[in-house]
């Protein structure tokens, strides 16, 4: 029998994880037995990070612990939070001093899903991060490729119109794909040109999922997420974003870190460093938020699979409910 995966997907500020908490509730006559059937899993690359909180939209409830279970990844057990009844997994993977990848993400999130379905409950993967989606629900040829730290060596030190040189006489078509903002990133340049190295020894196809999966993505017009984006900027400020980067500080944490990279946290570097005014930030973090929920919607928009409800029309949870229902009680 295949197993069932609920997807809700979408860009930012589209209330996906509230959704989600509400499904996981609803659906109380299913397998599970008892309580809430659904248990969610953060597909979010800004979330996986441990202290990094207010920007990346947590919203954890006050004194809600993150409890060790039983399911092992890399030799260490997973944690998982319980919002209302509902577990919630793939919150404060990694130290913000570490480094992640999308390889380690579909890793972690397959040894959570796999327990999910072992205890008879419906695993809800839910955010916007495109790339640990698919990772999970098709799989991803490249996740697996090794680093390759003689090629890193070999590389060290090269500025991003070097590497870009590199990976253009390697894979011209990957560099052709890239945007602007990838292009100028060293690490992500990098990593590019190794799995385009391994592409040409080894051959390695997607993994075959056969399970029934059902997709719920959020939208909404731009102008009313716009609106949405800047009202939860304003409130992630007030809620002491600031503070929390300075505590981040004093544990050992620093630019060069690839979780301070996350947006919502590389735009206060200028501020920190007296460059640049609180205004400026709140300007720039807004802007980019906005060109997010754009790329987010570039990358959803071509998967058919996709169910799409306008989060501002009225009656749109029920229509969500009425299908997420049907689909789960379905054989």
């Amino acid at each position: 029998m295949k197993r069932k995966l609920l997807v809700i997907c979408g860009p930012t500020a589209t209330s996906k994880t509230g959704v989600a908490l509400q499904l996981a509730k609803l659906l109380t006559s299913g397998p599970g037995g008892s309580g809430p059937a659904g248990e969610l899993v953060s597909a979010d690359s800004r979330q996986v990070y441990r202290g990094i909180n207010i920007g990346t939209g947590k919203d954890l409830p006050v004194n809600v612990k993150c409890q060790m279970s039983n399911v092992k990844c890399f030799g260490e057990r997973i944690c998982f939070y319980t919002i209302n009844g509902v577990k919630l997994w793939g919150y404060d993977l990694v130290e913000p001093t570490e480094e992640f990848s999308v390889s380690k993400y579909v890793e972690i999130a397959g040894y959570v899903i796999e327990d999910i379905w072992r205890r008879g409950k419906l695993p809800i993967l839910v955010g916007g991060t495109g790339l640990y989606i698919k990772g999970v629900v098709d799989g991803i040829s490249t996740a697996n490729v090794p680093k390759s730290l003689s090629l890193r060596q070999l590389y060290k030190g090269k500025s991003a119109d070097e590497l870009q040189e590199i990976l253009g006489s390697i894979d011209p078509f990957k560099l052709a794909s890239m945007n602007v903002s990838d292009r100028k990133n060293p690490r992500r340049l990098m990593r590019a040109i190794e799995v385009a190295q391994y592409k040409s020894k080894f051959k390695f196809k997607n993994k075959k999922k056969s399970n029934d999966v059902l997709f719920i993505g959020l939208t909404a017009s731009k102008i009313y997420l716009d609106k949405r984006i800047e009202e939860r900027v304003e409130v992630r400020i007030s809620q002491g974003i600031e503070k929390e980067i300075e505590a981040l500080f004093k544990k050992g944490v620093t630019w060069d870190d690839q979780s301070m990279q996350a947006l919502g946290y590389r735009q206060w570097k200028g501020y920190f460093d007296n460059l640049k005014s609180l205004s400026d930030v709140v300007l720039n973090w807004k802007r980019a938020e906005k060109q997010y929920a754009k790329r987010q919607m570039t990358w959803f928009k071509p998967d058919i699979r996709i169910n799409w409800f306008d989060i501002s029309k009225l009656g749109w949870r029920k229509e969500v409910e009425k299908l997420v229902g049907k689909w789960y009680k379905s054989e």
